[in-house]
């Protein structure tokens, strides 16, 4: 049995979790939208100055309503990096829609905005910009090009809360952005997300498709007497225990990044020389962005030295993993019928990234001890 000397990811209750979903129990209250789902959007509409922000029971919910709300159609196109996970796809497609898959740039691994006005088509409906690792995509670029084309934007910042794009924050640029409080994340309550609703006109729809397709969110704020059914929807609501949960989050919000922060610096300037006496690439963050601090990773050179160092790693007790596989190259993406090299980067980078350790609570120490071991590694 092998023994763990440091976990890939740790969830970390850090304030006042316990005490919150006591209060939450005890309030008889625990369904969607209760009193800590109101925190929440209150404080995500205070600190980013978004028009609403509305939790849902995980990213992926977010997106397909947002998918909903820009009426994705049989037919229609949706402009994706091919580096994401399939929620961003999935949410389109499962509207009908074609997933055009953009290769992603070398430097950030974010949808490449050169690549973005050709790509565009009288069918295009949408384009969903990644902010990958919480390091955001060229914003000027694709809003420019999504206005003079008309098409409206879905940010995926499930790895960027508060991160910032030439001082103004992610999740902020689009009609939509979504967000992501899976445990993984920095802010987490195990599974959650939220819709981030930039247009005020998509507010109202927003509420009802949240609300299983009724107007009960006017019901409960007294501007019907009645509620009913008036629009497709689902059940997008999380329980008010997940957010009491996340409100504790939200309230030590300074003290994760700071310490997500420190993490990451450590890891680089540890890391820095070693990478480039190996030809190891390490994360870019362009002089006009705020990272978010959501991961470090590597690019080794080639998929078997990037294997062989997980292995090595996990025979010293570290976890590490790799990322996303290319889209394009699944079982859906090759029956919309692409193929291998449609998205170079993509494939080569798949191919060569390492995620290190990365939580709330890890240590100095800890960090040490994956350093020290990936400083062990015998390249030959």
């Amino acid at each position: 049995m092998e023994t763990i000397r440091v976990d890939f990811n740790r969830p970390v209750p850090l304030g006042n979790e316990y005490e919150y979903i006591r209060q939450a129990i005890e309030s008889g209250r625990i369904s969607g939208d209760g009193g800590f789902t109101k925190k929440c959007h209150t404080f995500l509409e205070s600190e980013l100055g978004v028009n609403k922000a509305l939790l849902t029971t995980s990213c992926t919910h977010a997106l397909e309503m947002s998918a909903i709300l820009l009426d994705i159609k049989p037919g229609d196109e949706v402009i994706i990096p091919d580096f994401t996970f399939v929620s961003t796809v999935n949410a389109f497609v499962l509207r009908g829609a074609k997933p055009i898959f953009l290769d992603v740039r070398a430097d950030t691994l974010n949808l490449d905005e050169s690549k973005l006005e050709a790509a565009i088509t009288p069918r295009t409906k949408a384009i969903v910009p990644v902010h990958y690792a919480g390091v955001g995509c060229e914003m000027d670029s694709i809003m420019d090009i999504a206005n003079r084309h008309h098409v409206a934007v879905v940010e995926d910042n499930a790895h960027g809360l508060f991160g910032k794009y030439k001082g103004k924050y992610l999740g902020t640029f689009g009609s939509l952005a979504t967000q992501s409080f899976h445990e993984t994340k920095n802010f987490s309550c195990g599974e959650g997300g939220a819709l981030l609703i930039n247009d005020p006109f998509l507010v109202e729809r927003a509420e009802i498709i949240r609300e299983k397709g009724t107007n009960r969110s006017r019901f409960f704020r007294g501007q019907v007497d009645k509620y009913t059914w008036v629009d497709i929807g689902s059940s997008y609501l999380p329980s008010d225990l997940l957010a009491a949960f996340l409100y504790a989050q939200f309230e030590q919000r300074e003290r994760i990044q700071s310490h997500r922060k420190n993490v990451w610096d450590m890891y680089h300037a540890g890391l820095k020389d070693w990478a480039e006496k190996h030809g190891v690439q390490l994360p870019c963050i362009p002089e006009d962005r705020e990272q978010a601090y959501h991961m470090f990773y590597m690019l080794l050179p080639t998929l078997d030295l990037r294997q062989r160092l997980i292995m090595h790693l996990r025979e010293r007790g570290i976890y590490s993993v790799f990322h996303y596989l290319p889209l394009h190259l699944s079982d859906m993406g090759q029956g919309f019928g692409y193929k291998a090299g449609d998205c170079p980067v993509t494939e080569r980078i798949s191919d060569q990234l390492i995620r290190l350790p990365f939580y709330n609570d890890l240590t100095g120490s800890d960090q040490e001890l994956v350093m020290d071991a990936i400083m062990e590694f015998k390249f030959q």
